[in-house]
């Protein structure tokens, strides 16, 4: 029963991206619409972002510190590993965790809304292709926009790492920037970015489905909300393993 409610989910979330894919509106109808839901998702969200970016930086630096304490390990080490888990795990990992919690939501809620008062309805009687109208903006901006604030949060959160290591006393500024430098791979970065890409689009597409196919009222729209938020973020932990094993082997 497991396996087939899976599968069956699977395959109407399946069937929603190929309707919004394979006949898709006019671009003048998209622009719009794709440039509100850059605003929404990127400049609503950096704020929060950067907050947590801020911390995540300086609890691994502190932690890692910790670790460091007593051993033979340089402590300019710290710098180095700050700079690597941001970039390849915590940046984009994190931020679009945190993302699915709150675009996510607004999404299922947003779509899940007109839905229930029939827009969606009154749309495709006037000939809308409605998944491709409404789901493709949003999945385009958060194409565009999340890989910026992951990028953004990385920043943050290398800057996080310095304010809790050198004006602490743990090390000294010299060494914080030598661990920066030391041991760079570009291929960090542009895994940073796929990773990003991809769980822009689970917790965008998840979080449509969620919300372009809830039936009931109130009570159900909130339940749309709550999965959407759910399964996008246990679907960006399975990619995330299944990235790393991919882009590290």
């Amino acid at each position: 029963m497991f396996l087939k409610n899976i599968l069956y989910h699977f395959g109407r979330y399946v069937m929603m991206l190929g309707t919004a894919i394979s006949r898709p509106e006019k671009v003048s109808m998209y622009y719009r619409e794709t440039m509100r839901q850059m605003n929404d998702i990127g400049i609503g969200s950096l704020f929060i972002v950067g907050l947590i970016a801020i911390f995540i930086g300086a609890v691994t630096a502190v932690q890692f510190s910790y670790q460091l304490d007593g051993t033979l390990v340089p402590v300019y080490y710290i710098g180095y590993v700050v700079r690597d888990m941001t970039i390849i795990e915590l940046a984009p990992t994190f931020t679009c965790l945190v993302l699915a919690g709150k675009v996510g939501s607004n999404i299922a809620s947003e779509i899940g809304g007109m839905r229930q008062k029939e827009h969606i309805d009154a749309m495709e009687i006037m000939g809308v292709n409605t998944a491709a109208y409404l789901i493709m903006p949003k999945v385009i901006a958060a194409l565009v926009v999340i890989p910026m604030l992951v990028a953004v949060g990385a920043f943050i959160s290398i800057i996080g790492g310095y304010l809790a290591s050198v004006p602490t006393g743990v090390m000294a500024d010299a060494d914080y920037i030598k661990g920066l430098r030391s041991f760079f791979d570009p291929f960090n970065v542009t895994m940073m970015f796929i990773k990003a890409v991809v769980f822009s689009f689970i917790l965008t597409t998840v979080s449509c489905y969620q919300g372009y196919h809830v039936r009931g009222g109130s009570i159900e729209l909130g339940q749309a909300s709550t999965n959407a938020v759910v399964f996008s973020d246990i679907l960006i932990l399975v990619a995330d393993y299944l990235l790393a094993v991919i882009l590290t082997s």
